[in-house]
This record gives C-alpha cells, structure tokens and sequence, in this order.
C-alpha cells in the first residue's frame, strides 16, 4: 500500500495514522467542519472536509469519503471503528472504485451486522447462544415471546452495538413501553428499529476474542479479553487476559470463536463476543464485529502485535505471517476509556473546551488520544476522548500502573470520567471479585459521587495562580484593579490579601491568600496553612505545604480557574462577594427552567402548558452524541410555557420548558 486514507475522526484515526507513518504508508484523513483543526488533521499528510458537522452529511456519506480518497490518490480506506466501520456499502464501493477496504468481505459484514442473522448463523455451526427470540418484529409476537422466554429480559436492536437500542424488562407490564424506547434508539442510532427479545443471564462476564482470518483460509485467535465492566451497557474498563477464567472456559471460547470465523469465510480482523453466566458456568455467543475494537491496545500489548497493520497486511491479500501455536500471553494489560461525561450525573454527556491537558507517562504505559489542548469536544459525535493502558507482569502490577497513570493525567475544561475510573481501579471490588456486567451497580449502589470538596492544596493553587496571573497582567495591585470577581473583605490587612470565592458544581469554597514573594498563608474556613509557592514553565506551579511539594498546572481566563495534577481536573468559576451576597439575600424561587444540556433533536415533549408534574417527572426527549435523553422536572409544579417543538433541532442551554410553582410550593415557599 502507498496511500492509506483513513474513513473517521479522534484517537482511532490518530492510532491507524501512528501506524502508517512507522510503516512508510502516505496518509489521508476524511474531517467535518467541525474538525477543521482536530488532532488527526493536524497528523495526516493530507486532510479532506467531506461536509458539516453532522455525521450524517460528513463520516457517514460514502459518496463523500470515495471522492475525498480518489482526490488523495489512496488505494486503501481504513474505516476504523464506528460510522462505517460495519459498512458493506462501503465495502461494495470501495471494490467498484478500485480502493482495498481495510476490512472484511462485504457479505461477512451483511451476515454479522444484524444481530438476528448472526444468531441463526451460529446456531447452525453449533455455537451455543442466549435462549431468544430472533425473527418476528410483530409486538404481540414479541410479547408472547418474551412471556415464553420468562423475564428478566432484554429488548435489544439488531444493528449496532455499544448498548444502544438495549433495555433490560424485569415485568411484562413494562414490556410495550420499554420496547418503544429500544426502536426509538436503534433508529436514531443505526437507522434501523429491528430488535430481538434475550434471556437476561444475571450474572454475566462479557467476554471477547480476538481473532484474524485472511484471503488465503487461515483464522487463528488472539487470545481474550474482558470486558464486563460497563455502564449503560458500553464498556469502560477492559483487559487481556480475562482473569478468575479457567482454561477449560479459556478453551472453549477459543474453538468457538474460530468455529464462528471460520462458518462465514473471515478475511480480517474481528471480535467474537461470548457471555459467560458465573451461575452456570455456560457461554453463549452474543455478536461478531467485523472491525478493528476500541481495546485493542490491550490485545496488543499481551501478544506483542500490532492489530493495525496486521489489518493492512490482510486488505492487501497476504497471509497471516504465524502460526497459531507461534503467539503467547506475556503480562497483562487493562485499558481505561476516558470520556467527556458525568459520571455522579448517570455519566451525562459533557462538551465544551479541553483547556489543559497532559499525557501521562511511564513503564508500560500507553495514551491513544484524539484531542489535544485547544481541542473542542463538540456535542456532534462520541463522548469518548482518549484511551489510557497499561501493562504489567500480572494482573496487580498493571492495575497500579493504569491507575497511577489516570492520576498523573491532565485533561481540564470540559468534565471528564478520570476521577471516576480512578476510583473503580482502587476499589477491592476490582481487585478481589469475579468481573460481571453488575459491578458497578454492586460496587456503587448508590450511584459514584463526586469528592464533597476539592483539596485545601488545590485551592490554595487555584488562588495562586490568579494572583500570579493578575499582577502579571496588571503589574502591582492596586485597590481598583482589586476589585471584581476578586476584592479586599478586611480593611485592617495589607493590600497583599485576596480573598475569594470559588464555585464548582454549585458549590461555593471561600479561600484567603496573604502574602507575597512567594511565601504565604493560605485561609479555608478555619484552617490555616503556610504554603511556599513558584510559578515554572509550561503553565505550571509548584506548592510547598505541609512538608509536601505538590505541582499543578493552571490556566486562568476572565471568569475561571482551570487547575489539574494530582489525580484533580477542576473547574472554577469567579464568584464577587457582593454577587454571592446579593444571591444570599435573595427570596427563594420556586419556579425552574429546564436547559437544553447541549445541542439535540428534540423528538418528544411529554407535557403541555398548564399540566402539574412531580419531581423526576419527563418533560422533554432528546436524541444528542448518538444517545436519547429524557429530560425530567426538578421540582413539583406547573408547565408555564414550553419554547421548543418536537422535530427541531435546538442549541445548547436553551429554554425548553418553564415550570411555575404548583398549589403545593406556593404554599410551602408562603410559610
């Protein structure tokens, strides 16, 4: 190959690019308007715009992606992984043009793109799969199916992955309604509102292998991985090898999945996934993606391989270069996704600005990003930013690794889930326990939460670097230029006291700093801590406290404080005291305005003007970042006014729907 172009965006278009360059291969790269100045364009030897941002009009247009690797003279497209990595369009037109598709046969990716053809497939090769019902899209055939099947179940689309169209039914009562909310996401996902109803097995491990076949007949595994810690069913953390698995198990899922490849002629690489019910001890097949899988990195790092150009050895017609018995597990290794989102919030989606960031470092680490500081996480595509991995001699050393790595990492500006997989690293629950899909509803029953407060250090950081960034601004202070977000409250000190007050998450932290020439005391609350403080280069600050050095890094704009290291990513908001005073002193309102939480097709509004609605009440449904929201009431009351219609696209924060107080919180706010 001369000329690879690769068909997406973010850290999978990054990793196939690294790979390319180490190999020689020319590189070109497809972006959206609004990934003019994303890191893989930045990368690539050539970038072309193939239309707004709107995947739709841009990544998912065949026609678009074709005349852009034409133009760039590639003789090969590298879909990676989503959009249309399980294209057989794709496929098809890359073989009328001429193009290698560096994936598998068109009607390999037609017969495992669909969930229900797949099942038959594997039935019919002796695979064992999740006792379900596979054909009939009748809602009344549904029923009476799931009724047979027994509940718990799940309702699941046919097309896609990655949890979306999958809703779990404990009783029959709730079977129509669940099963409207499954096609709605499947069609909003993959254009496609088939589903399936499945035994749920109740203590499942998800577990994956990785196997290769090529043009020439070979297939061979490259061993498992495990992937059973999710959340809304999408993995988040996973590694190779699945530990607490017996070889017997081990063993079995092997011979199946090449049983699997070999069942529909495979001629690439793929994922035969397995769920393993620790009750019984049986597994059963789930789905084959015919695609390169975001963890493979930890696939890599076991068995020494690079799965990229494995890949592109294979689009070109060669053979598997080994032998199955010539490839072994050395270590182990886990991978965390790290994504744009709110993990205390039921992992809400979170856009904006990446305004600090830092990779992480170290033996046996490894950071697959796509973004960069300056990059905009946008509300147009998948929440997922970078993947951080490890690897280790066992199981223990890796884990240590992968969670020294998330603490080193700076990422600041938007909300992230780094604290949060932080957190599952060092839980015993990790460590200690059999892995299955339930972990985090038993690991955090009630929901993971957010630190109740940042560190003193990190406050007494925060006021550092304002006040280092406003006298390099301004030179020596004066009491005007003191005043603002930022005034003297204590008229008996000396003009070297800034008091602030900081907001994070709706939560208010006053911090005081005295001092000057890098030597000061440093005020929260009733504590008082001297602190010895520089600023070095790279936006960095050190802080000497309590006999402890401690370095942050700090950005600081007219109304934040940007501050990370140290396992702390932290926002600030600038709050002026006679602001917060005002604010104090204000009535309480019991009227709420529900914002959009970032831009979205609004496909339902579930209220009207007058209708009384309790708290947790849904007012508004919203398709955004490849996901369907309901937006629910924070209070009880009454629906004022509602400022959107069903079928428009709306912009971020804005006013959907006003809720005034009801009988009930006129009365209460009266007393």
């Amino acid at each position: 190959m001369k000329c690879v172009f690769v068909a997406n965006r973010g850290e999978i278009a990054v990793r196939v690019l690294k790979t390319c360059k180490r190999l020689g291969i020319r590189t070109a790269v497809a972006y959206s308007e609004a990934d003019a100045d994303a890191l893989h364009v930045r990368l690539a030897d050539k970038a072309y715009c193939i239309g707004p941002k709107e995947a739709a009009a841009s990544y998912l247009n065949i026609d678009a992606i074709l005349e852009a690797a034409k133009r760039a003279g590639a003789d090969a497209i590298h879909p990676g992984y989503g959009f249309l990595a399980e294209s057989a369009a794709l496929a098809k037109a890359c073989a009328k043009a001429g193009i290698a598709f560096v994936g598998p046969k068109p009607d390999a990716i037609l017969k495992m793109g669909s969930k229900i053809e797949s099942k038959k497939i594997a039935e019919k090769a002796g695979v064992p799969i999740v006792p379900g019902h596979y054909d009939s899209q009748d809602e009344k055939t549904l029923l009476k199916e799931a009724k047979r099947i027994g509940f718990p179940l799940f309702i699941k689309a046919s097309a896609g992955g990655g949890g979306k169209g999958m809703r779990l039914v404990e009783d029959a009562k709730d079977f129509s309604e669940t099963l409207a909310q499954a096609r709605q996401e499947a069609k909003a996902a993959f254009g496609d509102e088939a589903v399936m109803v499945e035994k749920a097995i109740l203590k499942p491990r998800h577990i994956e292998v990785q196997i290769a076949g090529d043009k020439h007949g070979n297939v061979v595994h490259l061993f498992e991985r495990e992937c059973s810690i999710q959340r809304r069913h999408q993995k988040i953390i996973e590694e190779a090898p699945a530990g607490f698995l017996d070889t017997k198990t081990r063993d079995f899922l092997f011979e199946n999945a090449v049983l699997m490849a070999k069942a529909i002629g495979y001629d690439s690489l793929g994922t035969i996934e397995f769920l393993y019910d620790e009750d019984t001890g049986e597994s059963y097949f789930l789905e084959m993606n015919t695609r390169l899988q975001v963890e493979h990195p930890v696939t890599e790092f076991v068995t020494g391989l690079d799965l990229v150009e494995l890949q592109l050895l294979i689009a070109a017609g060669e053979p598997i270069p080994f032998a199955q018995d010539a490839i072994a597990v050395s270590g182990w290794a886990i991978e965390a996704r790290v994504n744009a989102e709110a993990p205390a919030d039921n992992f809400r989606p979170e856009i904006g600005p990446v305004l600090l960031y830092g990779e992480p470092g170290g033996e046996g680490v490894r950071v697959d990003s796509g973004i960069a500081a300056g990059s905009e996480v946008t509300p147009w595509y998948d929440s997922m930013l970078a993947k951080v991995i490890a690897h280790g001699k066992d199981r223990e050393e890796a884990r240590r690794r992968l969670g020294a790595a998330l603490n080193d990492y700076v990422l600041a500006g938007v909300a992230t889930n780094l604290a949060f997989l932080g957190d599952v690293l060092a839980h015993p629950n990790f460590s200690e326990r059999v892995l299955t899909t339930r972990f985090l509803d038993e690991t955090f029953p009630e929901g993971w939460q957010e630190p109740p407060a940042p560190k003193a250090v990190v406050l007494a950081g925060a006021a550092y670097a304002l006040h280092m960034e406003r006298n390099a601004a301004s030179g020596p202070v004066s009491p005007w230029q003191s005043l603002g977000p930022w005034r003297l409250l204590d008229q008996s000190v000396s003009a070297g006291v800034t008091h602030l007050r900081l907001l994070r998450q709706g939560e208010a932290e006053e911090v005081k700093l005295a001092g000057q020439d890098g030597d000061y005391r440093v005020t929260q609350g009733d504590a008082i801590f001297d602190v010895r403080a520089e600023r070095a280069a790279d936006d960095r600050i050190r802080l000497w406290m309590d006999a402890e050095r401690h370095e942050f890094r700090a950005v600081v704009t007219d109304a934040e404080i940007v501050i990370a290291g140290e396992g702390q990513n932290m926002v600030f908001t600038l709050e002026s005291h006679l602001a917060a005073e005002q604010s104090a002193n204000a009535p309480q309102k019991t009227h709420h305005t529900l914002y959009a939480p970032m831009p979205g097709l609004v496909t339902e509004i579930a209220v009207g003007k007058g209708d009384t609605v309790k708290m947790g009440d849904v007012l508004v449904v919203m398709e955004a970042m490849k996901l369907v929201h309901h937006l629910v009431a924070e209070s009880d009351g009454i629906v004022e006014s509602i400022h959107c219609e069903q079928g428009a696209t709306v912009p971020h924060k804005s006013i959907l729907v006003e809720i005034g107080p009801g009988e009930a919180a006129e009365e209460k706010a009266a007393n």
